[in-house]
């Protein structure tokens, strides 16, 4: 018989009466089996604006829209709602009181077989304990822990087939933007980690005032969706080359360029739960309209007030099993 264990604050706990993860993604679509879904209970009052991650966040805490937790948790169950309705087993985090624990994408994801913890923000630290048990149903070999100088997190790394695309910021002024989570040590773990894949890396549009001229992670102007497409905003990259890669790669007609504004109010950042099953914010008009055009069945929720904080859907998610 197996012994597995995992770690909480670093002490081995043995792992009982449990069911094993069989951890698998290899890309952004296919059909989800099993997901972490974070939560909006307890998340704390309105932050103070020198405690906000990101531009949007900052925008809306001065604006006094902030959103609200009981609007956020009202979100968040219609996505579970979706998930569960397709047979997708879902977990939740242990709710942690005054803590934010909406994007479950910030603290780990997965390549192939492999959990990969993100070196998050050191406040977040304990986002990733809250998850430990879900960490105690995967083999602690399959579960990496990057060194210190790694920088990386789940919304800048896609696996896409024998590609992993994952956008980065390698300006020599990295350390002053809290909106810049993957640095080029992050480039050098994710190929040594996975030898075997194509690395394609991108250059992001960083700014710690303008949410509009931010791109928070890869997500935040880039996903593929169904087999072969697309949602691409090309200012979200700073070096049009690599745009221009992606644009050729996946082909101009199976591409949907999104504006400013859709960026802004995050339409990239859509999920998909299969490759013929995509779930989207409900404004999203333009661009649901495009996926039912493709033949995609579209999933309409309400998730506006989560945008509000930089993040929407695919933040929101750690997809451990993908068939």
């Amino acid at each position: 018989m197996t012994v597995f264990y995992c770690l909480k604050n670093g002490i081995p706990i043995l792992a009982q009466n449990r069911t094993m993860l069989n951890l698998n993604v290899k890309d952004e679509t296919s059909r989800l089996k099993a997901v972490v879904l974070g939560t909006a209970h307890k998340s704390g009052g309105i932050p103070k604006p020198k405690e906000a991650y990101d531009p949007k966040s900052l925008e809306h805490i001065l604006a006094g829209t902030y959103p609200k937790e009981e609007d956020l948790i009202v979100e968040m169950e219609a996505f579970a709602r979706v998930f569960r309705r397709h047979g997708v087993e879902v977990f939740r985090p242990e709710v942690l009181k005054d803590c934010n624990q909406i994007f479950s994408r910030d603290i780990a994801f997965v390549i192939e077989n492999k959990l990969i913890k993100a070196n998050i923000l050191p406040d977040r630290e304990e986002e990733f304990e809250a998850i430990l048990h879900v960490l105690d149903r995967i083999d602690p070999e399959l579960i990496l822990y990057p060194p210190e100088e790694v920088h990386v997190e789940g919304g800048d790394v896609m696996p896409w087939n024998d590609h992993i695309f994952i956008g980065t910021y390698t300006g020599e002024d990295y350390p002053d933007y809290i909106t810049a989570r993957t640095n080029w040590d992050g480039v050098e773990y994710i190929k040594k980690m996975f030898p075997r894949k194509k690395v394609k890396v991108f250059e992001l549009r960083k700014s710690l005032t303008n949410p509009k001229e931010n791109a928070l992670h890869l997500d935040c102007c880039f996903q593929p969706i169904g087999k072969d497409k697309a949602i691409l905003h090309k200012n979200g990259f700073l070096v049009e080359s690599e745009y221009e890669w992606l644009l050729n790669y996946f082909g101009k007609e199976n591409v949907f360029e999104i504006t400013v504004d859709e960026m802004y109010q995050m339409n990239s950042n859509v999920f998909s739960i299969s490759p013929s099953v995509v779930v989207s914010e409900l404004n999203f008009t333009r661009l649901n309209n495009w996926l039912r055009e493709q033949g995609l069945t579209v999933e309409e929720i309400p998730y506006a007030e989560v945008s509000k904080q930089g993040g929407l859907l695919r933040c929101s998610t750690l997809p451990l099993i993908r068939e």
